[in-house]
């Protein structure tokens, strides 16, 4: 299928972005952060981008909104699009990433107060079709977080799991591009930074 009938989406995990004990959706860009915000812009200012989603994180929201200024875009929310909740805040984790591989190794598997591999991408790939159908045959970028990127990914592609979402980096730019049929037939990253 030649390239005129594709639907781009490009995936922007946010910027750095400094952790705050019960503020997930608040907390805004690092200095670093926003740095990198304005090279994201840069590399994607080339690629005619014609809509823009973001998570309502803020961190989600500001690692796009000047790339979306530069088009005089606005940034449409999408809640489905949040970060997926590892738990609630009782349960404590004595190893991050043990528990972060247990969620991929077991889909269905969820922590008290949180969501399970299924669930978190179940609702987040009812948003990417809804875009694919909308925006067929344009570009669109969305303001994303690694955990969910991941679980979108795998949706389209079952290699991408746990490993990916460690060797992500923040920020991070994939694009994907769908063919009419929304089968996945490319996936390129574009952030070269560290």
């Amino acid at each position: 299928m030649s390239k005129e009938f594709r639907t781009t989406l490009y995936f922007v995990r946010h910027a750095e972005s400094a952790y705050v004990e019960g503020q997930e959706r608040e907390r805004g860009l690092t200095e670093r952060g926003c740095r990198d915000a304005a090279i994201v812009a840069e590399v994607l200012s080339q690629e005619k981008i014609q809509w823009y989603y973001s998570s309502p994180y803020r961190r989600a929201v500001d690692t796009i909104q000047e790339l979306a200024d530069r088009s005089s875009a606005p940034v449409l929310m999408e809640e489905d699009l949040r970060e997926r909740q590892l738990s609630d805040k009782r349960v404590k984790h004595a190893n991050f990433f043990e528990s972060k591989l247990r969620l991929y190794q077991e889909p269905s598997f969820s922590y008290p107060g949180g969501e399970s591999g299924e669930q978190a991408g179940s609702r987040a790939v009812a948003v990417i079709n809804r875009i694919l159908n909308t925006h067929a045959g344009q570009k669109v970028a969305i303001g994303t977080h690694g955990d969910v990127m991941t679980l979108i990914f795998q949706h389209y592609d079952t290699s991408y799991g746990y490993e990916f979402w460690k060797s992500t980096t923040m920020p991070d730019i994939y694009k994907l591009e769908f063919n009419m049929g929304h089968e996945l037939v490319q996936v390129t990253r574009l952030w070269q930074g560290e």
